[in-house]
């Protein structure tokens, strides 16, 4: 278990400028949270913000949702994905748009792009595994469980040389790295921005643990234990394809994740093609 002690969130609200909770989410949090929330007030909601609206249809009508009409407005929206996954869409949305490329020393681009790759797998691979896995939380983790990274390259100007190292080493995963120099972790700090943008819980515990092991052996909810898995598979199967090698923790994730999907080597093999053929087109 992660403990996050009183002085790194101090540190956190102090030396991080992370983006705040956007109006438009507010909103939406609100009518959902409210005694009987309406569809109608839902779509509405999001139709007043026309960027959003449009990023939300585009990727309902994406190849991974696999939709048999296409959607032409937020209303249709809600009634065929249901008011929970259209949610998870508009966070990621106004995620991707809450940091500033000035303000950072990565490419902004590059890694949303990446990200993305990550939701788009996540659901594939969900769609294909034994386990259930509800499709709107591997988009909403897909997208959120590096959002500590953005904010490391805002803080510290050195970030896209460890960054880097980490990558071209690939003994150790990113957050070893961040932990020899730095006083806090992209996974941190992505916990402290979901909890701020109130994520679900789990997601949050997601995203904060998502380089430790720990937490496949600790968690008993079968659901939240394959959401987790499927995540770490998409980000090996990613990362295999790019750079030809497995994650640098991929060795300690590998017997978990496969016990927690139930998955075959010769299935392992099958996901691995597909993801190739993926980032080949």
């Amino acid at each position: 278990m992660i403990d996050i002690d009183d002085k790194v969130l101090a540190d956190l609200k102090s030396g991080f400028s992370l983006p705040s909770k956007p109006e438009v989410l507010q909103n939406l949090q609100n009518e959902l949270n409210s005694d009987e929330p309406e569809l109608g007030n839902i779509a509405e909601i999001i139709s007043e913000d026309v960027g959003t609206a449009a990023a939300v249809l585009k990727v309902i009508n994406s190849p991974a949702y696999g939709m048999s009409r296409t959607i032409t407005d937020i209303r249709q929206a809600v009634m065929f994905l249901g008011v929970n996954c259209i949610t998870q869409l508009v966070t990621g949305h106004l995620l991707k748009n809450a940091f500033k490329q000035e303000d950072c020393c990565i490419s902004l681009q590059r890694f949303w792009d990446h990200a993305s790759d990550m939701s788009q797998l996540a659901i594939a691979i969900g769609k294909q595994i034994k386990a259930t896995v509800p499709l709107e939380n591997l988009q909403l983790l897909g997208l959120f469980h590096d959002s500590g990274i953005p904010a490391m390259a805002m803080r510290f100007g050195n970030y896209n040389e460890l960054m880097s190292r980490a990558y071209q080493r690939g003994e150790q995963s990113l957050l070893y790295y961040e932990e020899q120099i730095y006083p806090v972790s992209h996974t941190i700090v992505g916990y402290y921005l979901a909890t701020s943008w109130h994520l679900p819980k789990p997601i949050c515990q997601m995203i904060l643990r998502h380089h430790d092991e720990s937490y496949l052996k600790e968690e008993t909810d079968p659901t939240l234990k394959a959401t987790f898995a499927t995540m770490k598979l998409a980000e090996n199967l990613a990362f295999e394809a790019k750079y030809f090698r497995p994650c640098g923790d991929w060795h300690v994730f590998k017997d978990l994740v496969m016990i927690a999907l139930e998955l075959s080597d010769d299935e392992y093999v099958d996901l691995k093609e597909d993801v190739e053929e993926y980032f080949i087109h």
